[in-house]
């Protein structure tokens, strides 16, 4: 049953058109990550849903109750920021607390409380130290904790762990998850780091151009995009323009090579496609003969460490693909060893493109 719904919403700055028309549903206790790179409306959208904004169209239902018009502090969202946004003056304890006191409750369940959700969120004993006291990572704990405490209805956090660095991100989005499901919280959480959104959701929503591309469970972003913008976005992705050939057995073309997809069965001989292959899932092995079936020769140009697996670049005439393969296995195919890529009929994925309009999308496929 549905809990969080975003009907139709358009938000227009100008000319800009923010929002285009997003529909979103959310069961209630359910987390939903919306991704997507600088620009794309997922800002919009969470300011919509808190009330910092009003939607040019469209409608925003909490429980069947249709709340666009209500004012934001009686929305009963609680908030997260990218900046903690903690009051200077006041100590951890007394931020958790302030919702609650601006809430007219008694001193005794205000400092209950906010005992009990800074033990929750790993920071018994810091209730009387000042925000400078603290690191970025217990900041942001407090502004969790803070958010939390006059147990919204739904809970909104916009890129709350940007400004932390790698290792506090990992940790504290670990927590994040934690307390959002001991909670049962609906939750809606913007970031651009695909890896946060994957790790922890239930639900992922790639935005691009104020519109929603795809939405879908983690596992299903990954291995099945819907669309080229979704391709490139989600990991890293090999993306070959291709032409079905022969859509009865199978066959497309790409740069003179013919290739057997198991995915191109029954499409229209001459449909224009995107053929997605991840990185692990590419074999590669030292050239020794010709090249077999559905195979590409090349040579390799870059490695790049990345602990237990590097991922190894093979560029040849008309072709470049990436393969992730334990580092163990890649010190044999030093750089400018002869290889052979085996691309697999089985895990390759295809995608439709317009018969006359642009293939690649155009982000760098070395940083998606």
């Amino acid at each position: 049953m549905s809990y969080l719904e975003l009907e139709n919403l358009h938000r227009d700055f100008g000319t800009v058109k923010a929002l285009n028309g997003i529909n979103i549903t959310l069961g209630e206790g359910e987390f939903l990550s919306l991704l997507g790179p600088s620009g794309c409306g997922k800002t919009t959208a969470l300011r919509l849903v808190a009330g910092f904004d009003r939607p040019d169209e469209g409608r925003i239902l909490v429980d069947g109750r249709d709340i666009s018009s209500v004012a934001p502090n009686r929305r009963d969202m609680g908030m997260v920021f990218q900046a903690y946004s903690l009051f200077p003056n006041m100590t951890a304890q007394q931020n958790v607390e302030f919702g609650l006191r601006i809430r007219g409750r008694h001193k005794h369940e205000r400092s209950q409380r906010a005992g009990e959700l800074l033990e929750l969120v790993g920071l018994t004993g810091a209730g009387d130290r000042y925000p400078h006291q603290l690191s970025g990572g217990m900041q942001q704990r407090v502004a969790l904790a803070r958010a939390l405490a006059i147990e919204p209805r739904v809970l909104l956090l916009d890129e709350p762990l940007s400004a932390l660095d790698a290792k506090v991100r990992v940790q504290l989005r670990e927590e994040i998850r934690r307390i959002q499901l001991e909670l049962g919280i609906t939750t809606l959480y913007v970031t651009h780091d695909q890896e946060e959104a994957l790790a922890i959701s239930d639900h992922v929503a790639v935005m691009y151009g104020g519109v929603i591309e795809q939405m879908g469970t983690p596992a299903e972003m990954y291995t099945s995009p819907a669309t080229p913008f979704v391709a490139e976005f989600i990991g890293t992705m090999n993306r070959l323009e291709a032409t079905i050939v022969d859509g009865g057995a199978g066959e497309v073309e790409h740069a003179g090579m013919r290739l057997h997809v198991d995915a191109a069965r029954g499409r229209r001989t001459g449909e224009r496609v995107l053929l997605l292959i991840r990185p692990e899932s590419l074999e590669l092995e030292a050239r020794t003969n010709g090249a077999a079936p559905n195979t590409f020769v090349g040579e390799v140009l870059t490695q790049t460490f990345l602990g237990p697996v590097t991922r190894v670049k093979v560029s040849g005439e008309h072709t470049s693909l990436i393969a992730d393969m334990s580092t163990a296995r890649a010190a044999a195919l030093p750089v400018g060893a002869q290889v052979v890529a085996r691309i697999p009929s089985e895990g390759a994925k295809l995608i439709s493109l317009p018969d006359d309009g642009p293939g690649l999308p155009v982000l760098d496929p070395d940083n998606p």
